[in-house]
């Protein structure tokens, strides 16, 4: 992948960890809680978040020290 889309693909992943974000929002306000979906849904932003890092690891050029 180029630069170009490595950033289109951070943005996207950046959307759908909002997204989630919200919905685990409105699944907390609900008076019934699905535990599992709860935390299928927690995982899911977890992974996120890793896929996020490392694709930005990508973006920053290693710099010889």
């Amino acid at each position: 992948m180029d630069q170009d889309e490595i950033s289109q693909r951070v943005a996207r992943l950046r959307q759908e960890h909002r997204d989630l974000d919200m919905a685990i929002d409105a699944m907390g306000s609900a008076p019934t809680i699905d535990q599992l979906v709860m935390a299928r849904i927690k995982k899911r932003k977890l992974r996120l978040r890793d896929e996020i890092a490392a694709l930005e690891d990508q973006l920053i050029p290693d710099i010889i020290a």
